[in-house]
């Protein structure tokens, strides 16, 4: 069986995917029914600065920028700082 060399991309697009709406969710889109790709956009960005091995500084100031810029939230940085480890951590175990 030869297997998909776009396969452990698409993976790791879902975990972030599902970890966005089920995860981060600032805006509280979990559960809402033709919701779940509201965040779709910001896959790409996290997915390369993932792959690009961005410091997890790098990634909470996109995450806080999405949030408190983009967004217009107040934010809430502990939240941030933790879900940035779980991008972190994601990143770590599809690379295994």
């Amino acid at each position: 069986m030869i297997m998909n060399n776009l396969e452990p991309a698409k993976s790791l697009h879902e975990q972030i995917k599902e970890a966005l709406v089920n995860e981060w969710d600032p805006i509280g889109v979990k559960g809402v029914p033709g919701a779940l790709n509201e965040y779709d956009g910001y896959i790409p960005k996290i997915y390369e600065m993932l792959i690009q091995r961005k410091t997890k500084q790098d990634i909470f100031k996109y995450l806080w920028w999405v949030e408190t810029e983009h967004m217009g939230l107040v934010g809430n940085k502990q939240s941030t700082e933790k879900f940035t480890d779980r991008l972190l951590e994601i990143w770590a175990t599809t690379k295994k």
